[in-house]
């Protein structure tokens, strides 16, 4: 285990985290969304709102709720994305997310369902700070019977206000890749209401996805 590091918005003042690579397996539901104007500190573009599940079998089990930009080949960035906004379940991933890849993770709460029928799964996702909405989603897909497909993405991540410069994180694996249909709402009054007005473009699951990430 990594030594642990002091996170003030944490509700204990020291908290370990893995070495990485983080080699993690589960299951993500991601929308993409086209932003059609500036709005505050996320600038118009193309982002990425998911869920996903970190199950057993992973060195962290927790749930997430994520958007992410992708980076236009004008900032010279290639073909990578930057996480915005991000909240988990668990004290350790936060830690480590932030001090290793300065990924800006909060804390939240998350509600997580899923029913099958048939082929069909379908999964209604919440994420919440205390009493107050963040975002719910509703996915149906068939991805349990899609063939094994490989990802790999890259991130680049500003440094945070604790200290530390830029970083640069690459993750990859495979997983069961399917189009899915999804359904969103984002809070009104909560940190993503940004993504009321933008139009979303496409959905899809990556289930029991396998990956490396570091």
């Amino acid at each position: 285990m990594t030594s642990p590091a002091e996170h003030p918005e944490l509700p204990h003042d020291r908290v370990a985290y893995p070495d990485p690579p983080w080699r993690m397996v589960g299951s993500l539901w991601l929308t993409l969304f086209r932003l059609g104007h500036d709005a505050g500190d996320h600038p118009r573009g193309l982002y990425g709102a998911a869920f996903v599940s970190y199950d057993e079998g992973s060195p962290l089990t927790y749930s997430e709720l994520l958007v992410a930009r992708a980076l236009p080949r004008r900032e010279g960035r290639g073909r990578r994305g930057s996480i915005t906004d991000i909240w988990v379940d668990s004290p350790a991933s936060l830690a480590g997310g932030r001090e290793l890849w300065a990924i800006p993770k909060g804390l939240c709460d998350f509600d997580l369902d899923s029913a099958h029928r048939g082929p069909v799964t379908t999964t209604d996702w919440s994420a919440s700070l205390g009493r107050r909405p963040i975002a719910s989603a509703t996915f149906r897909d068939v991805s349990r019977v899609a063939p094994r497909l490989p990802f790999r993405m890259g991130l680049w991540q500003p440094g945070l206000a604790e200290g530390g410069g830029d970083r640069t994180v690459t993750f990859g694996g495979n997983a069961k890749i399917l189009p899915a249909r999804a359904r969103w709402d984002f809070a009104d009054d909560g940190p993503l209401a940004f993504l009321r007005g933008a139009r979303a473009l496409s959905s899809s699951r990556m289930a029991s996805f396998r990956m490396s990430f570091g």
